[in-house]
């Protein structure tokens, strides 16, 4: 009769390294998922606040020709008005010059109406003070102001995705390194390394995501 075979201490050893082998291979595969979603969202809004720092420079370039038209409209009515006091201008020419200085008057409100719209955009001078218009549309302008805002809160979610690349990159590197080694001991702790900088990296994605007000 065949006696039954005791199990070596290879093979008890086998069975341990097996199970960490599963659990590496699972959480190397988890987060290697997360890092592809974060460096996606990550160059999306990237790219987003590229453009909107482009939007940003030209709306400040408006705004400044805008002030350029003001200051010289400003110069013409108080020409025309010293000429008008200084007695240059002949009487009967005086009622003429008076209706260019109320035009260049009208102009000037006009064009500090429309670098207050440019400055804080149309949605917040209200319908009423729209002055400005974007391809034959009014009430189009996104103002500097705007932009701003909307660039502090891509660069600050940019910076969540870049701390939380920084960590999944870790983890992975963890996760390689606890499939290499050999000892159990050692496996735990890369393991146990490897989930923690996975989850802060998981966490620091989703602060991203929040900032951005998708979750």
């Amino acid at each position: 009769m065949t006696q039954p075979t005791e199990p070596s201490a290879g093979d008890a050893g086998a069975e341990p390294a097996k199970r960490y082998e599963v659990f590496f291979g699972l959480a190397l595969s988890i987060f290697a998922a997360v890092l592809a979603l974060n460096e996606l969202a990550g160059g999306k809004y990237g790219d987003d606040e590229l453009r909107l720092a482009s939007e940003r420079t030209s709306a400040y370039l408006w705004y400044q020709s805008k002030g350029i038209k003001e200051s010289l409209a400003e110069g013409q009515r108080d020409l025309l008005k010293a000429l008008i006091t200084g007695g240059a201008i002949r009487a009967e020419q005086t009622a003429g010059v008076e209706a260019r200085v109320r035009e260049v008057e009208a102009e000037l409100v006009r064009y500090r109406k429309e670098k207050k719209e440019i400055l804080l955009g149309s949605a917040k001078v209200g319908r009423e003070n729209w002055a400005q218009d974007v391809e034959g549309k009014l009430g189009q302008v996104t103002g500097v102001k705007e932009l701003e805002t909307q660039l502090e809160v891509l660069g600050a979610a940019g910076d969540r995705f870049d701390l939380a690349t920084l960590f999944l990159q870790i983890c992975l590197v963890l996760g390689a390194v606890g499939l290499i080694v050999s000892q159990p001991r050692f496996k735990r702790i890369f393991l146990g390394a490897m989930v923690a900088m996975g989850s802060v990296g998981l966490i620091c994605s989703l602060l991203g995501y929040v900032k951005v007000g998708i979750f």
